[in-house]
């Protein structure tokens, strides 16, 4: 017997891949606050995957993308959209194109969050009511703020996402020495070149983690990385291996399966900090209270606000965004030594070896 449905609920974030992340509570919540509603998720097929395992949703609406046919794409999200007649949109990402897609769906109710927490002013017009937040530390504290139009507001940050046997992680096991705690998994890479520690540093780390833990290392990389996941293999001294290819669902048991990882403020590291895999973040241009691991237990290398990036943005009386390029002549980031990123994943993976003592 089907359950009656009291109430049809969409989620609007078609990306990134962090930012999806941060926003699986926002679904969490929902289903404790509305049991029987449909909650549905509007996402870039990019990402789309990663929505394959979070059990708490009823569709995944994807939004067509790679095809080179935008306005077609827009037509037929529209009309799938139409199908359901929803009583709620909440666009959780504040850009023009999700405000656009929570209006298309022709929910009686369209929320966004309130001007200071858009990124896209214009979005509000699109809107029948915004959402204030308050003064959220964290990003994951604001998207729950947005729930205040439902009178679901709360603070318990759940990631419902659930992992299932992977040949991605399976074909690493064969490949490593024994690994005994796990191995390592180190993220070069980064969309934005003000997130992306050189990758011979990273290699170094992986040198040390053999030499100081005995666990081997594990570089991942996605499409367009491949080059400088095996820069950081080859910095390492014999110590890393570059990870097979993945796909979202494959990187997601491949972060879960490792013993830590150790990245730049991107998708993987806070995918991987849903998950509960140890983490320790390098942050350069971003502020960790604002998109930092959550965990009590994980460990942040930071640069920031000691950088030209954030000396600007300083005064303007706008909430904080990241810049894609410095024109700097030396990057924040590249003012992390290695030892302070050693001496963080030391004390990270001691805390991980007591854990399991």
């Amino acid at each position: 017997m089907s359950r009656p449905i009291a109430m049809r609920i969409l989620i609007v974030r078609l990306g990134a891949l962090g930012d999806v992340v941060h926003t699986l509570p926002v679904a969490a919540a929902l289903r404790r606050r509305f049991p029987a509603a449909s909650v549905d998720w509007v996402i870039d097929e990019r990402f789309a995957a990663l929505l394959e395992l979070v059990p708490d949703l009823d569709r995944r609406i994807v939004l067509r993308t790679r095809g080179g046919r935008p306005a077609a794409a827009w037509r037929a999200l529209r009309r799938e959209l139409r199908e359901a007649a929803y009583d709620v949109a909440l666009d959780v990402q504040g850009l023009g194109k999700s405000a656009l897609a929570a209006r298309l769906s022709g929910a009686r109710r369209v929320v966004g969050f309130a001007a200071p927490f858009l990124r896209e002013r214009w979005a509000r017009w699109l809107y029948t009511e915004t959402a204030d937040p308050g003064r959220p530390r964290h990003v994951v504290d604001r998207n729950l703020g947005i729930l205040g139009a439902l009178g679901a507001a709360g603070d318990d940050w759940s990631f419902p996402i659930r992992t299932g046997p992977s040949p991605a992680v399976d074909s690493l096991r064969r490949r490593l020495d024994p690994p005994g705690g796990g191995y390592v998994v180190i993220n070069p890479n980064a969309a934005w070149s003000t997130k992306r520690w050189p990758a011979d540093r990273y290699g170094a780390v992986a040198a040390h983690v053999r030499r100081a833990h005995g666990r081997p290392a594990v570089v991942i990389w996605g499409p367009g990385d491949e080059s400088r996941a095996a820069a950081a293999v080859s910095a390492s001294a014999g110590t890393a291996i570059l990870a097979p290819p993945t796909d979202l669902v494959e990187l997601a048991a491949l972060l879960q399966a490792g013993a830590l990882l150790v990245s730049g403020d991107t998708g993987p590291l806070h995918l991987a900090a849903a998950l509960g895999t140890p983490v320790v973040g390098l942050y350069g241009p971003s502020d960790p209270v604002r998109n930092g691991p959550w965990s009590p237990d994980d460990r942040v290398v930071s640069a920031f606000p000691a950088c030209d990036c954030a000396a600007r943005r300083a005064g303007t009386g706008r909430s904080v965004h990241m810049v894609r390029r410095c024109g700097a002549r030396t990057r924040c980031l590249e003012t992390v030594s290695v030892e302070r990123v050693c001496a963080a994943v030391d004390r990270r993976l001691e805390a991980v070896d007591s854990a399991h003592a």
